[in-house]
């Protein structure tokens, strides 16, 4: 497998959630991925370091609204 592709575990670090809520959500359609011959699922880099990004910038954005009074 190239570096195009990460494992789950990888991308449960970059999203800061559990392994098995980035099964879960590849399961539901939310997370774009590829199996390998093995079964195992694998992830496009670029799209889930966009996502990570976009999240961060969401979750910023709520944190600076929670600030405002």
């Amino acid at each position: 497998m190239n570096d195009r592709y990460i494992a789950t575990a990888e991308v449960a670090r970059m999203l800061h959630v559990s392994p098995k809520t980035v099964a879960r959500w590849a399961k539901q359609g939310q997370l774009p991925f590829i199996l390998t011959l093995g079964g195992h699922r694998r992830y496009p880099k670029v799209e889930i370091e966009r996502l990570a990004l976009t999240l961060a910038g969401n979750a910023q954005g709520e944190i600076a609204r929670t600030h405002v009074s």
